[in-house]
């Protein structure tokens, strides 16, 4: 018996990365991450279903290894089925909130999450500056979503490698700000073309998660892990983490960033943190993985 990552969360003091047991008994924990600490795991077995909606595959279905989904296609429907993001739940009585995500130069998305959430949502996509742009009932922010989208041109989707791809060559933050406020001043403005009224405009209020992720100095990623195997290790110094990914700093491969996405589902076992990377990696910038993450 042995544990299974769960994935990596962010609550507001910081990343941790959730566990359970292999066998599907007993209480789960949390591993704390702090920048700075050594880090080291290595996988064993094969690679299983990490189940849907918190209850374990019935199958303990074999999944790929490159997949960032982790689920066989039975538990991937399940979660689908109960998932705001898929538009399958129009009923849902939560109050939401629309946001305007900025991840680089020219990559601006407009989004919506459960009030409740507050911006959790917006550090698990690696959002490095939001704001807020308004809130209400879900079918009100969905109609704002898609006026933004068909009048200004805002995606409400940016290839996860495309966010990667720009974070050791960050802008300052007076010039990820102005982005943000300047798409906010064009919502703002669109007022009576077709605005929810039922949506309350929240005013401008830029958020910066550069400090929180540990991105500030950190430079550019030198290889992406591209999945992992038996017996292969992933192991360094953690520097910085954004969205679902772990940056680790290897003396043999520079920083080497860890979409944790690709470890649930395995048995994960304590590793040497000098020990390195000897799982398959690809050069930064080439991709290797799915995206997948909004």
């Amino acid at each position: 018996m042995g544990w299974q990552c769960t994935g990596l969360s962010w609550p507001d003091d910081g990343p941790v990365l959730g566990w359970r047991r292999s066998d599907g008994t007993g209480r789960g924990r949390a591993s704390v991450l702090a920048y700075g600490k050594e880090l080291g795991f290595r996988a064993e077995g094969e690679r299983h279903c990490a189940g849907a909606r918190g209850n374990p595959c019935p199958l303990v279905a074999v999944v790929p290894a490159r997949s960032t989904g982790a689920r066989c296609p039975e538990c991937a429907r399940l979660d689908r089925a109960h998932s705001v993001a898929a538009d399958t739940i129009a009923d849902d009585p939560r109050t939401y909130r629309v946001y305007l995500a900025w991840f680089g130069p020219g990559m601006v998305k407009v989004g919506i999450t459960a009030e409740a959430r507050g911006a959790a949502r917006l550090r698990e996509q690696g959002a490095v500056v939001f704001s807020w742009l308004g809130r209400g009932p879900l079918m009100a922010a969905r109609r704002t979503e898609e006026l933004l989208r068909s009048v200004l041109g805002v995606p409400d989707r940016i290839p996860y490698a495309r966010k990667r791809a720009v974070r050791g060559e960050l802008p300052t933050v007076a010039e990820r700000v102005a982005e943000v406020e300047g798409l906010y001043g064009r919502a703002a403005a669109l007022g009576g073309s077709g605005w929810p009224e039922a949506l309350e405009r929240l005013p401008f209020e830029a958020v910066d998660h550069a400090g929180v992720f540990g991105l500030d100095g950190v430079g550019a990623a030198a290889r992406v892990v591209t999945g992992l195997v038996d017996g292969g290790v992933v192991a360094g110094r953690l520097v910085a983490a954004a969205g679902p990914d772990l940056h680790l700093a290897t003396a043999a491969d520079g920083v080497v960033v860890l979409d944790t996405r690709l470890i649930t589902g395995w048995v994960l076992v304590g590793a040497d943190a000098r020990a390195g990377v000897s799982v398959p990696v690809v050069a930064a910038g080439v991709g290797g993985v799915q995206d997948g993450l909004f």
